[in-house]
């Protein structure tokens, strides 16, 4: 069950916004090579595991990677 709560974990306020570091920090998240894009390769490469054990770590992974950046 999942639920959801509009709040972060730690508060946030930004002095002096920086677009450059922005664009970095964004481009390592969600970029080709980013932890977004690991955390979806791991997600869909568990479908096609012929042992449960392995679709379990590959998920377990997955799972894990996505959540430091939400």
């Amino acid at each position: 069950m999942w639920s959801y709560d509009k709040s972060l974990i730690y508060p946030v306020k930004i002095k002096n916004p920086d677009l450059a570091a922005a664009k970095v920090i964004m481009s390592q998240f969600g970029g080709p090579h980013g932890e977004l894009g690991a955390s979806m390769r791991y997600l869909s490469q568990r479908y096609s595991m012929p042992y449960n054990e392995v679709k379990g770590i590959l998920t377990d992974i997955g799972i894990s990677v996505s959540k430091l950046h939400i």
